[in-house]
């Protein structure tokens, strides 16, 4: 196994933990997170969180709707098809678990879906925090229901900014 190194980050959400090994960004956890990883050997260094502190930064203050980085989540085939398809829920938008399942083909997955939901390594960045309840309820979310509405509002204050600007010009 590669090395792993990490650091923290403070954000709104809290501070996270961003950890990686030289295949790219493994975890990015929230002070409290359902699924924590083996935490042993990692290794600190604030060198190859760079680009992400970056990133992340412009996220919080609505200039990023895309993150562009090097990612390395472990996870099953099936949970990698459903960590890739929440990276294209569109910025400031919602779907179901229903939905998730059945872009992946999968229609009667809805359970697995949430459960591979509930594993992404990478929250923020692979955007677990836009499904929602089929209902359009808060459903479960690592970071924890407030952290989820408040990513949520965020995406929404700056879509609709966004859009208020194009209408104007």
């Amino acid at each position: 196994m590669n090395l792993i190194v990490f650091d923290e980050i403070d954000s709104p959400v809290g501070t996270l933990t961003a950890a990686a090994d030289d295949s790219g960004l493994r975890w990015l956890l929230f002070p409290h997170n359902r699924h924590e990883p083996l935490r042993t050997d990692w290794r600190r260094d604030t060198a190859p969180f760079r680009h992400l502190r970056e990133q992340l930064a412009a996220y919080f203050h609505g200039e990023l709707r895309h993150f562009e980085l090097p990612l390395a989540p472990h996870g099953t085939a099936f949970q990698q098809s459903v960590w890739s398809a929440l990276r294209d829920i569109p910025y400031g938008q919602t779907c179901s678990y229903g939905d998730i399942a059945q872009v992946i083909g999968n229609p009667k997955g809805v359970r697995a879906v949430g459960l591979a939901n509930g594993r992404n390594p990478l929250p923020i960045i692979v955007p677990c925090h836009r499904v929602i309840g089929a209902d359009g309820s808060m459903t479960g979310f690592g970071g924890g229901i407030d952290s989820k509405r408040f990513l949520l509002d965020l995406e929404a204050r700056h879509v609709d900014r966004g859009l208020q600007l194009r209408a104007s010009r």
